[in-house]
């Protein structure tokens, strides 16, 4: 089941006193969609673009925290983003260092846990040394865990846990017969952490382009036309306030058997 949410500033919730605390999705995951769109129909370059989308970013974890939820996973960078002007890519590169170093001191004191999942072989050393800088100085706080998705692809995340199965039923630590899908998640990148509960995606689209295809098996999904700099703490509520208004049956019936 998904909403999508028509109009670039259109919204029904807009703050945290109209949400439930006792309905709040654990587990949040976003992807960020429609940076250089943005930037194109205001004749800006696509860079503009993708630097405005860090204050996009800014207030989703703000709103996130706000909200006491646990898990924010942005998709930051895809394996397939590879595919873009080298220009563009080397901007994108940059953006974690550059993002990092202004907010970095305000995420520890608001408690946020830097993580990242996807492929650390191909990132360039600057973009590595920013992340796993903030990992190092967050790791101890327990509050929001801020999770980038960066280089990171869901097909590539699911042959890597075949392969690991696949090595280990060889050399004859796992039974094949006796796999189950707990084994599988133990090998994704996401394990230890919860499923999303709630996917949202901005500028208009209508897809998961490969991402947590596993872990999104029964997420709830809500899209918006709104461009991902455009994205405000009150389409976050929104999004939140349309997961609660929804009724979760995993396959199964409603109570009374609807």
């Amino acid at each position: 089941m998904f909403e999508r949410i028509r109009g670039r500033t259109e919204t029904r919730v807009t703050g945290p006193e109209a949400l439930s605390p006792d309905n709040l999705p654990q587990h949040v995951a976003i992807i960020m969609d429609g940076n250089g769109r943005w930037a194109r129909e205001r004749g800006l370059p696509r860079a503009a673009g993708h630097r405005s989308g860090m204050q996009a970013v800014k207030r989703a974890v703000r709103a996130a925290n706000r909200l006491g939820i646990r898990y924010l996973t942005l998709y930051a960078f895809s394996t397939e983003n590879w595919k873009r002007p080298k220009a563009e890519v080397d901007f994108l590169m940059r953006l974690p260092q550059e993002f990092l170093a202004i907010e970095l001191d305000e995420l520890i004191a608001n408690n946020v846990q830097v993580r990242m999942i996807g492929q650390r072989e191909g990132l360039p050393a600057h973009t590595l040394e920013a992340i796993d800088e903030a990992i190092r100085r967050t790791a101890g706080n327990c509050g929001l865990v801020l999770n980038f998705a960066l280089n990171y692809g869901s097909r590539k995340e699911l042959l890597e846990a075949a392969r690991a199965l696949a090595r280990d039923a060889v050399e004859g630590r796992i039974d094949p017969d006796a796999i189950t899908e707990a084994d599988i998640e133990a090998r994704l990148q996401t394990s230890g952490m919860p499923e999303p509960d709630l996917l949202i995606r901005t500028s208009g689209e209508l897809r998961i382009s490969n991402f947590m295809m596993w872990q999104l098996a029964y997420s709830e999904l809500w899209f918006t036309d709104v461009y991902w700099p455009e994205f405000t703490e009150a389409h976050f509520y929104e999004a939140v306030g349309e997961y609660q208004r929804r009724t979760r049956r995993y396959g199964g019936l409603k109570d009374g058997g609807e």
